[in-house]
């Protein structure tokens, strides 16, 4: 939680922190929460800084990037731009920490929050494959990567981590949750070594051979035969959206280069349910400390500062998302329907303005409901499941775009349906392109060839460019990008040197 930084009030003592931890906990599990076993760690802002450049791992692994991260969080503090509350882990126990300048009000706010987020990590589907010991298994990839420093120079070892995390969220982040996860086969048969031979229904007499095989029958049976060795030939035999996983089994790395992009990919897989429950997350969690501190925690001192903090939570800009916000709101529109009945095709077919307004067949499912909804969604189900136009129209949901003439953003679309679209078009694949390999042997000469799945956004070619260096760096052979550039089926292409782009024929 980041928000504007202001005045505080006096700082709370470790053991008053305590007691309140333990007063905060017994709420939320009255209220039906289920977090994890909660480690509290009081620190101060610099050492804050410190861990949340590091993803909240300080025992990561080291590299420039998380130096710069710290020098972005230290600077944004120092001249008053925003202040880390908090900063929660996903880990069994759950690690937390607070910022030891936070007055009382603030750490009774973030204990509550993250109370909230530690039951989401555990009950969440999303979060059920990942790595419950992750502060242990973070700290083991910072001891094999420091290692790998030792032998082979921090200069060959930062390069390359470098180019590998450039290609971090190459990932297939729902092959996790199949339970028949497919990988690439190779196996040699006759047929691709003597061809296709159709097998034919044996007759009693010759003349009846074209009555009982006939042509048709027979074409259609090698074209399906030929299609099937094409398929077995192609190497991989089926897309795949796991880059870094092909990588890893197909690239000529050595040992402990496919060892540092094994970290890399193993690592992108734990954050990824955060990028993709994001809005859900932070809504749960910002719906339970409001709650616990309104009804519970809060005394007649702390009221003020309480909706000073908790507005600056939920403050929204034009043409931004405020996960906290519209996670809250929506939060509280479930609830509220299921409570009221305001769900179901009685409720829909319903189109008296007035009597919408006033509906009410008093079910109060609203807490059960939530509690469910918790269990099974993600962003993407979850806007395109409960995103309402009713909720659109209340919370002022627009879609802006950016007037470089005005220097401003501004309305573009007040239409529900455009709205809803665009949250989810942002919040697909987690706002990243859709990429998977497509060949490992284009043109018989072991070269790389990725599809773009276009969705009606071009990618951005410089940023595209630099992730064929990034994957020839691995591949070390010629890569190959396919897109769509201004409507044109394009061809990227690096082989080392240059940077070559083609068009080719629509598939």
């Amino acid at each position: 939680m980041s928000v504007p930084a202001r005045k505080r009030r006096p700082l709370a003592p470790p053991d008053e922190l305590r007691r309140w931890q333990d007063k905060i906990l017994g709420w939320a599990k009255a209220y039906g929460l289920e977090p994890f076993r909660t480690v509290f760690e009081l620190i101060d802002h610099e050492e804050m800084s410190q861990i949340a450049a590091y993803g909240g791992f300080p025992t990561r692994y080291p590299h420039w990037r998380f130096g710069m991260e710290y020098e972005e969080l230290q600077k944004g503090y120092s001249w008053g731009l925003q202040k880390i509350y908090e900063l929660v882990i996903n880990n069994d126990p759950c690690y937390a920490y607070l910022m030891k300048s936070n007055s009382m009000v603030d750490q009774k706010m973030v204990m509550a929050h993250v109370y909230g987020h530690s039951d989401f990590f555990r009950n969440n589907l999303w979060f059920s494959q990942t790595h419950r010991r992750m502060i242990d298994e973070i700290a083991n990839h910072g001891t094999r990567i420091r290692r790998y420093v030792e032998r082979h120079g921090r200069e060959r070892v930062e390069s390359f981590l470098d180019a590998a995390l450039s290609l971090d969220n190459l990932i297939d982040h729902h092959s996790v949750y199949s339970p028949n996860r497919q990988r690439a086969r190779f196996e040699f048969s006759e047929e691709e070594e003597h061809g296709a031979e159709v097998r034919r229904f044996k007759t009693p007499k010759g003349y009846l051979d074209r009555y009982i095989n006939p042509p048709e029958y027979l074409e259609a049976q090698r074209r399906r035969i030929e299609e099937q060795i094409e398929k077995k030939k192609r190497f991989p035999e089926e897309p795949r959206k796991d880059v870094l996983e092909f990588l890893i089994q197909f690239a000529p790395l050595e040992t402990w280069q496919r060892d540092v992009v094994s970290i890399i990919r193993e690592e992108a897989y734990y954050f990824a349910p955060q990028a993709q429950t994001k809005i859900m997350n932070e809504g749960w969690a910002t719906y339970w400390h409001a709650k616990i501190m309104t009804e519970k925690a809060l005394e007649g001192t702390e009221v003020v500062d309480f909706a000073d903090h908790h507005s600056g939570t939920l403050g929204t800009r034009p043409g931004q998302i405020n996960p906290y916000k519209l996670g809250v709101e929506l939060w509280r529109d479930i609830e509220e329907r299921w409570d009221k009945g305001r769900f179901g095709s009685e409720f829909q077919d319903c189109d008296d303005l007035a009597k919408r307004r006033a509906w009410d067949l008093k079910l109060g499912q609203g807490r059960e409901k939530i509690f469910e909804v918790r269990r099974i969604y993600n962003d993407i189900t979850f806007i395109d499941e409960f995103l309402t136009k009713d909720f659109c129209e209340r919370q002022k949901l627009f879609v802006y775009k950016f007037n470089g003439q005005a220097n401003q953003y501004e309305i573009a679309d007040r239409d529900f349906e455009a709205v809803k679209r665009g949250l989810l078009f942002r919040l697909t694949n987690m706002g990243h392109p859709i990429i998977a390999v497509e060949d490992g042997n284009f043109r018989n000469r072991a070269e790389l060839l990725l599809k773009h799945r276009h969705e009606g956004a071009d990618l951005d070619l410089d940023e595209a460019r630099d992730t064929l260096q990034s994957l020839h760096r691995l591949w070390q052979r010629p890569v190959n990008l396919a897109t769509i550039v201004e409507d044109t089926p394009k061809l990227l292409s690096f082989d080392g040197k240059d940077h070559k782009e083609e068009e080719v024929k629509a598939p």
